[in-house]
């Protein structure tokens, strides 16, 4: 059996063990949950840069000991020089997967790391905000090991980033792809680190680190422009809910697929399945999974677009009976259906009060739009590619729209007084992987780091993928998997402990203040405790 880290005092997970490490060491010196997840994200985007940066977007929900669940959307927004007319007088008929032209949405994460911060000062004095980014900026200084997740995504991806504006000179020095072990510096993003913590993190958008950006951002062609920047702030949003035998869960609101995650589990809910990882359990959370993709992919956008309200779904007893019902308990259901693309990095911290966050952050793609801002050092999402450019259409691109994201950070707490923070990265994968170690952990009970391990699965295509097949990894049950194809699931086998699985995580905090921990083997990450 697989041992699950457990303490008292504090702990944090992510995908990088020195992420981990350093929101370890502001709980050690007295920094809140929030402080810690800052912290943390802020070295992710240093030390995991194909995966994350203060370039991208972030969502975070926090469970406050008091019973709160409350959430926030730092996402951006399009350009107001993005629309259709833009990308056909540059005579396209889409919009670019990489590229100055793919940078086309604002980057929401400093904002969301602003919010976090304020509500965190609103229980505690809190830390210096230098004291915050201490860990990210001697990473970004001094430099950090290549990983060997950096180093396979750079060679696979070279091709069409190498000549992407400044991805060749901070990644692939002197045309040379990088090894594991070899030390990456930017110095260039530690003084924008620096720079915010000297002027506040709202230097982002409106001060010195703004101009700077948006200089940038003209020069290589984005249409995004200071005015841009200086419109975008963090809303805060209530978080969707939804009610399963024994438990309360929650998740983030549109633009987010937070709803098809809640759905996958409130639909599962309802089937009935003996035991972890047998046919029954693994046929109904693909089916719960389709029946979820339908609703998401039909109706979930910019809310300020969307024609139905997402927790109405979920309120409604009778019509997820119905979804439940549609299920076929012996075959498959139709498929491909549209796939959603993207990576990104989960983060989980409880500190010694209670106070629990789940926060995700990401570039989209693996390096974003991959333009690299002279300036700053900050890799730039890609968000906008997923926008179509019919005005019309679903996540139709039009000024000042918010695109669709797979990002969604989840949280559950149990009738019996436990707190749960979980997620993971890996775009279409994240609800089924979300699925797949919280219905493992509170449904079959099974250890929670063994939950993380466990083999996983994946309906639909991420890492850049077309393939829409249902991937497994090659640990399961071969009678499981043999029954699963005579159902008429299209089953594709992939190496054991995938990356396209995911890089996932989770905490738990019992009523006795005792925490568990797990961490993904398929990631660089650690359980750091104390």
């Amino acid at each position: 059996m697989l041992n699950t880290p457990r303490s008292c005092r504090g702990m944090v997970t992510s995908p990088h063990h020195l992420a981990s490490q350093a929101g370890l060491d502001v709980l050690k010196a007295g920094g809140t949950a929030l402080e810690a997840a800052v912290a943390t994200a802020a070295a992710l985007a240093v030390v995991y840069p194909h995966m994350t940066g203060i370039g991208g977007d972030a969502f975070w929900l926090t469970m406050w000991p008091d019973g709160r669940v409350e959430t926030i959307d730092a996402c951006g927004a399009a350009a107001q020089r993005a629309d259709a007319g833009f990308y056909q007088s540059a005579g396209l008929d889409a919009i670019p997967w990489r590229g100055p032209l793919a940078a086309n949405t604002v980057a929401g994460t400093v904002s969301g790391w602003d919010m976090a911060l304020a509500w965190s000062h609103e229980v505690a004095p809190g830390l210096p905000l230098g004291r915050v980014l201490r860990d990210a900026i001697y990473y970004a200084e001094q430099g950090v090991p290549v990983t060997a997740s950096a180093a396979d995504i750079t060679r696979e991806k070279a091709g069409e980033l190498k000549d992407v504006p400044g991805f060749r000179d901070l990644f692939m020095p002197g045309g040379r792809l990088p090894q594991v072990g070899d030390i990456l510096h930017n110095p260039r993003l530690a003084g924008t680190l620096r720079q915010l913590a000297d002027e506040g993190l709202s230097s982002f958008y409106h001060g010195t680190v703004a101009r700077e950006l948006a200089a940038d951002l003209r020069d290589l062609g984005s249409p995004l422009a200071l005015a841009d920047l200086q419109a975008h702030k963090a809303s805060h949003q209530p978080a969707l809910h939804a009610r399963i035998h024994g438990a309360d869960l929650f998740n983030m609101a549109p633009p987010t697929q937070g709803v098809a995650s809640l759905l996958i589990l409130a639909l599962f809910d309802r089937l009935k399945a003996a035991k972890a990882d047998d046919f029954d359990y693994l046929h109904g959370l693909v089916e719960a999974t389709k029946q979820a993709f339908r609703y998401r992919d039909t109706h979930v956008g910019d809310p300020a677009y969307m024609t139905v309200q997402a927790q109405d779904i979920l309120d409604d007893r009778k019509a997820l009976d119905r979804m439940a019902h549609a299920i076929d308990p012996a075959h498959a259901a139709p498929w491909p259906w549209p796939s959603q693309a993207g990576d990104t990095v989960w983060l989980g911290v409880i500190d010694s009060d209670g106070l629990a966050v789940s926060m995700i952050q990401s570039l989209y793609f693996e390096y974003g739009s991959g333009i690299v801002l002279p300036r700053t050092g900050v890799v730039w999402q890609n968000r906008g590619t997923s926008f179509g450019l019919d005005p019309e259409g679903w996540n139709g691109l039009r000024p000042g729209r918010k695109p669709f994201h797979t990002l969604n950070p989840a949280g559950a707490r149990f009738d019996d007084g436990r707190t749960m923070v979980y997620g993971t990265m890996g775009g279409e994968g994240q609800p089924q992987t979300q699925a797949a170690i919280f219905s493992r952990y509170a449904r079959y009970g099974v250890p929670l780091q063994e939950a993380v391990t466990a083999p996983r699965w994946l309906l639909g295509r991420t890492w850049g993928e077309t393939s829409v097949s249902l991937k497994y990894e090659d640990r399961f049950d071969p009678a499981v998997i043999a029954r699963m194809q005579a159902a008429g699931h299209q089953m594709e086998r992939v190496e054991p402990f995938s990356s396209r699985m995911g890089h996932a995580g989770a905490l738990v905090r019992h009523a006795s203040g005792l925490l568990e921990g797990a961490t993904d083997p398929r990631s660089d990450g650690c359980v750091a405790a104390w």
